[in-house]
């Protein structure tokens, strides 16, 4: 039996659903016998400061309350150590507790899986990506759909998901295809003109849009997906199909399976498990069994 868990929380995610899932996740954790510990951040830097902390103080494990953004957050502080992650997945997304399908919005179950993935000692190794120093779960983007976050995070109105949504017509209302030298690891600079380039260690992003939906996060490669050069009509035909991963049969859309990649294309930044990298050039490779992760059983 463990003697400590650190409970990494983000109050504001899911609207408020962070702080309120703190309570039933560590309710189910202490009934199971654990001690709980919570680690709250004054902001990003602080909390990922305490996540370190908590890890380098021996914690048994680190568990993520939140959504995306804070499990990528996480994954900064245990990846390249033996503390497992756990999952609590209360965001907006909850693409890599999806992944892994664990529970979503449902914080007590969350917190009994976690407990009994420690008794039994149960915790999955998973490859992660490695990014401008960044550790990454789900998938790196680039292209429309990173200049999609670029517009919603610099509009003020309105809130949530409406946001991107707005941005995205206003992105389809500018688009141009972008001129990339793409790199993999056989070391060819490749120079196409695409719509985006998705890299992918686990299947999707935006909160269930598959856009690398054959990708597994534990077979040492990435999955990259291409959205070639197509017009407005073409993308807004094939964009759909992305939430049941139906897009990688269209004749625009190539996969391709590799261990690193170089992306570089002028004006457009990087954007891993959502969270901003700078600009392009970015080279990302696939780190295998970075990181050890609760998860249900059989």
């Amino acid at each position: 039996m463990t003697s400590e868990i650190s409970l990494l929380v983000n109050p504001v995610a899911g609207r408020g659903r962070g702080a309120r899932a703190a309570q039933p996740a560590a309710r189910a954790l202490r009934d199971a016998g654990y001690s709980v510990r919570t680690v709250v951040g004054t902001d990003a830097a602080d909390a990922l400061r305490r996540a370190r902390e908590a890890v380098a103080a021996g914690t048994d494990a680190l568990i993520a309350v939140g959504g995306d953004g804070l499990v990528s957050l996480a994954l900064q502080a245990v990846a390249g150590t033996d503390t497992p992650l756990g999952v609590v997945a209360v965001g907006t997304g909850n693409d890599y507790a999806r992944a892994l399908g664990l529970p979503v919005r449902d914080p007590a179950a969350a917190g009994r899986i976690a407990a009994d993935a420690l008794a039994h000692g149960r915790a999955r190794e998973l490859d992660l990506g490695r990014v401008a120093g960044r550790w990454f779960g789900t998938v790196l983007a680039s292209g429309f759909d990173s200049r999609v976050n670029d517009r919603g995070n610099r509009m003020r109105w309105p809130n949530g998901r409406f946001k991107y949504d707005l941005a995205m017509l206003a992105e389809l209302a500018a688009f141009r295809p972008v001129p990339y030298r793409v790199t993999l690891d056989d070391g060819v600079e490749r120079e196409i003109e695409a719509t985006l380039v998705a890299v992918g260690n686990g299947t999707s992003y935006g909160g269930g849009m598959r856009i690398c939906a054959g990708a597994a996060m534990d077979d040492r490669l990435f999955d990259v997906t291409v959205v070639g050069d197509c017009g407005r009509a073409t993308l807004l035909t094939v964009f759909p199909r992305v939430y049941r991963g139906t897009h990688l049969d269209h004749p625009r859309v190539t996969v391709h399976r590799t261990r690193t990649i170089t992306l570089a294309a002028p004006g457009l930044t990087g954007y891993a498990d959502g969270e901003p990298l700078g600009p392009l050039p970015l080279t990302a490779e696939c780190v295998t069994g970075a990181v050890r992760v609760l998860i249900p059983g059989p």
